[in-house]
């Protein structure tokens, strides 16, 4: 990069943590993927803020949060990774029934908070294997409820260094998508619940985790749901698909379906991104050949 002794420079002078060269594959759930040609671990607002108004213009970047579901090429990335260190992970009560949470907040441990302060409507959190900010920018959801109907707004940082909050009526969402700027790195999020019985949104939060322990493979290296479900609601899930036509055996090197939920692929072993992408080629073609239905990746590839 021909910014990088500038990068240098400021890693020096202000004694924040940036690596070169660094490999992205054990900071996504897949266990895949090659070097970034720079890791920026932003600890506090004010680094961040530095780092973006004196490089945000000149590079092209891309905000880490759990990377579950993410595919990283084994080229590695030719940019700049940000990863939100833990002041980004603080989650607080702004009044009885809203929610204030840090981008790098685990969801699951949202979810907690909200059952620990009587607040019900985001159990579905529970079952979402990322963070905050990752949530927001995939519209994430599960069993009936997604990002869309819980949020009120978002804080963000642009690629020139500006800090600002943006409503949620101000953002259009769509299934698994919403219009927000690639060149926003989420900050933190304000969620809306109701106020309710801790017992009930206790129970609700065990009644989901246990219909996702049912249906979905855990403790391996996945990216979660491979392909968004079609758009017309009439047509089969893409797990149903998958079933239907493709074998179950299939695997290119290291890279299988899982046997739990055919729109988990999973790394068994020692994949690699091409191996991965093969797999996900193949069922793609053969799917379209079969039924005509052009699948759309929910995860996404970086590189």
């Amino acid at each position: 990069m021909k910014i990088k002794k500038d990068i240098e420079k400021f890693s020096n002078d202000y004694e924040v943590s940036i690596n070169f060269d660094y490999s992205l594959k054990n900071h996504n759930w897949f266990n895949i993927g090659g070097k970034t040609k720079v890791f920026f671990k932003a600890e506090t607002l004010n680094d961040l803020s530095k780092f973006m108004k004196l490089f945000g213009k000149k590079i092209n970047f891309f905000s880490l949060g759990a990377g579950s579901n993410i595919l990283v090429k084994d080229s590695g990335f030719d940019g700049v990774t940000i990863k939100l260190g833990k002041s980004f992970s603080n989650i607080s009560l702004l009044n009885d029934e809203t929610i204030v949470a840090g981008s790098a907040a685990l969801d699951h441990k949202v979810s907690n908070f909200a059952k620990n302060n009587g607040i019900g409507g985001l159990e579905f959190l529970s079952c979402i294997p990322g963070s905050i900010g990752g949530g927001i920018r995939m519209n994430s959801g599960c069993y009936g409820t997604e990002f869309k109907d819980v949020l009120l707004s978002v804080q963000v940082i642009d690629n020139n260094g500006n800090i600002y909050t943006i409503p949620a009526s101000k953002i259009n969402f769509e299934y698994r998508k919403n219009d927000l700027s690639k060149d926003l790195i989420f900050l933190s999020a304000s969620l809306k619940g109701q106020k309710k019985i801790q017992k009930d949104v206790e129970e609700k939060i065990n009644l989901l985790k246990r219909k996702k322990i049912k249906t979905q493979p855990s403790q391996i290296k996945t990216g979660g749901s491979t392909f968004k479900n079609p758009k017309n609601q009439t047509q089969k899930k893409v797990w149903e698909l998958i079933n239907e036509i493709i074998p179950k055996n299939k695997m290119f090197g290291d890279a299988a379906i899982s046997d739990k939920h055919s729109n988990f692929f999973v790394n068994k072993k020692n994949a690699t991104y091409d191996q991965m992408k093969q797999l996900i080629d193949f069922v793609c073609i053969k799917i379209e050949k079969e039924t005509g239905i052009k699948l759309e990746l929910e995860i996404e590839i970086v590189g």
